[in-house]
């Protein structure tokens, strides 16, 4: 029998022993007894490889029909088959996992754009001074892929035919290179715009446009700890990921700029500057038309010209002149400083207006009341006092303005000066690979996070968008349409169906008092909010072993939300937190399916147990994000907080 069966069966077994150790005489059981054999059943029943959703419906059906046997037999089968058309139904009628299928069918439009194998090329050629290049490539391609498809699968296929053979043939560490592409491909489970946010935030009732926000810096923290990780192994033990040769650094060039390098220019600036100027004059450059230097011109001052727009918005922001209204009286606003808040933030006046004190003389306002409007000055006095009122109100430009303007100019002057021809074709493969994606990208999740959308309408963009790009890019067919409306009919069907088992057997679970009994229980610890956060996350870490993300939202987070009000914990917090710790589930052996997914493309002499030995570093990054991310919420609640609170 192979290691994982042992695995399984291990584990099955024990699970059966525990509820047989815990569980009373069968004449002392009572409906919550049930309902904690029914979660135990469920779990062994998946392992055993039965298909989850249906076998959550089959188990909340029988059990359902139990409870309601126990309380009216005779209209048991009746309750029972209510039960089950009223919770498909509120399955059906959420509008929030219309988003589902529209993200699913954007990331495989974006899949079969042909854009992966673009961006690792460029990114690699652009990172290959750092050590441990490839790697670092492959983790940066993972986050950007995962941003815009958010399909695990896909991601880890794909990498896993791109760049695994590519840190093969450089001599990188077979494990450290497998540890590279799958915990990378994970990223799509926390990075927006992800499925399981969207899962979690329709189990949960929480805000999906605050799980997306809440969720970006911690998918960036994980993403550079991953590359930290990277960078210092390679700098350790270079003989794990050894720097790659001169010729694979190399770029060809094009025509004219291996002209303008041959007569002995080096910087991408002064070259076609000085090219440019020359182009109007004719002689020296016949053969090269002016409006080739100028379109080359143009890309170079790309990213001056993106530097400027971004520091003129921010200088806009910076010096904006607050917004004041003239009102009769002063306004309570909430202790916040006369004329800091903004037009919109300004709080109507009580409807109800202080009255004197019954025995107070008459015009004589009560203690603490807002003394008498003035009377208002008249319309030409307001309009002169206007220009004075603006004036007065400009905010003077910060300081900290112009410290870091003048950083970021020193930083483009270096960028310029190190900006070579050969960099300069690296910078146009970018363009060509990285920037629709991130055009993309923003559109989406911009729309999302800074509440121009819904993740639904964004969703829908997305998928336009989608279609523009593999359009663009001449890979928009009848096969590639055909294929991905095939698989996001799959995927949906799949998570929808989900759903309906999933409320059938919540549904089950409370009939019996399941909740209560573990609720019960839990409040009978005596824990404190940090060792329930720490109980729940060590038993989502666990499960991640035998089960998959889907199972363990779908089954569990029923069981914990109800929870969290007795500790005073956040569901968005709590949601942000099992986001990050169900990379486990796609990581974690035997389970693994990201493993699973590699060994599927690999080469035939890399086996399972280096795929696993190399996950197990990534397994360990994760866990340390997990803390710091406990430790310090800011990381994934300041968003949220600026922009929705």
């Amino acid at each position: 029998m192979r290691k994982e069966l042992w695995f399984g069966v291990t584990l099955m077994a024990l699970i059966v022993g525990a509820v047989i150790w815990f569980m009373p005489a069968p004449g002392d059981w009572t409906n919550g007894h049930l309902g904690l054999l029914m979660l135990a059943l469920i779990v062994v029943a998946i392992m055993l490889g039965f298909p989850t959703a249906f076998t959550l419906m089959g188990m909340g059906v029988l059990f359902s029909w139990l409870a309601y046997r126990h309380a009216n037999p005779e209209i048991a089968v009746q309750q029972t088959l209510d039960l089950m058309v009223q919770r498909a139904y509120a399955v059906m009628t959420n509008d929030v996992l219309i988003s589902i299928p529209l993200f699913v069918f954007m990331g495989y439009l974006v899949e079969r754009s042909n854009l992966i194998e673009k961006l690792f090329r460029s990114l690699h050629l652009a990172l290959a001074w750092i050590p441990g290049s490839l790697a670092v490539a492959t983790l940066v391609t993972c986050a950007i892929f995962a941003t815009a498809t958010g399909i695990v699968g896909a991601v880890v296929t794909l990498m896993g035919l791109l760049a695994f053979p590519a840190m093969l043939r450089a001599g990188y560490s077979t494990a450290l290179s497998a540890g590279a592409v799958t915990a990378g491909g994970c990223l799509g489970i926390l990075i927006p715009p992800s499925v399981l946010l969207i899962v979690y935030g329709a189990t949960a009732g929480v805000s999906v446009v605050q799980l997306y926000a809440g969720a970006f810096f911690p998918g960036l923290m994980l993403t550079a700890l991953y590359i930290l990780y990277i960078l210092v192994i390679a700098k350790l033990k270079p003989s794990l990921a050894p720097p790659l040769p001169e010729g694979e650094r190399a770029v060809p060039l094009p025509a004219l700029a291996s002209t303008l390098q041959a007569g002995g220019a080096v910087r991408a600036l002064p070259a076609f500057g000085a090219g440019m100027l020359r182009a109007f004059k004719g002689p020296r450059n016949a053969d090269v038309s002016t409006a080739a230097f100028a379109r080359q011109l143009g890309i170079v001052l790309l990213p001056a010209l993106a530097v400027a727009v971004i520091m003129g918005t921010l200088y806009e922001a910076v010096t904006a002149p607050a917004a004041s209204v003239a009102v009769e009286a002063p306004l309570a606003l909430g202790g916040a400083e006369e004329g800091s808040a903004p037009l919109d933030d300004l709080q109507a006046p009580p409807e109800e207006s202080p009255l004197p004190a019954p025995d107070a003389p008459a015009g004589t306002a009560a203690p603490g009341a807002t003394p008498p409007a003035t009377p208002a000055a008249t319309p030409a006095a307001q309009a002169d006092a206007l220009p004075a009122l603006a004036a007065s109100a400009a905010t003077p430009t910060p300081r900290w303005f112009w410290i870091t303007t003048g950083v970021v100019v020193v930083l483009l002057a270096y960028f310029y000066w190190r900006f070579s021809l050969a960099r300069l074709e690296i910078f146009k493969m970018l363009l060509a690979s990285f920037f629709p994606l991130a055009l993309l990208i923003l559109a989406v999740l911009g729309s999302i996070v800074f509440g121009l959308a819904t993740p639904t309408e964004a969703a829908a963009v997305g998928s336009l968008g989608g279609a523009l790009l593999a359009a663009a890019y001449r890979q928009l067919n009848f096969r590639v349409v055909k294929e991905s409306v095939l698989l996001t009919a799959k995927t949906s069907a799949m998570v929808c169906w989900l759903f309906v088992g999933s409320s059938i057997f919540s549904a089950a679970f409370a009939l019996l008092g399941g909740q209560a009994l573990v609720e019960q229980w839990v409040l009978s610890l005596n824990l404190s909010p940090v060792q329930f956060m720490i109980l729940a996350q060590v038993i989502i870490f666990l499960l991640g072993w035998p089960l998959e993300w889907t199972e363990i939202i779908i089954i569990f987070m029923p069981i914990f939300i109800p929870l969290l009000d007795n500790f005073g914990i956040d569901p968005l917090f709590f949601g942000l937190l099992v986001a990050l710790n169900l990379q486990t589930a796609f990581l974690s052996p035997p389970v693994a399916m990201a493993a699973f997914y590699l060994k599927g493309v690999a080469p035939p002499h890399v086996t399972l147990n280096q795929i696993f030995l190399g996950m197990l570093p990534f397994m360990g990054i994760q866990l340390i994000a997990l803390v710091l991310l406990y430790v310090f919420p800011g990381i994934g609640l300041w968003l949220p907080t600026v922009l929705y609170r």
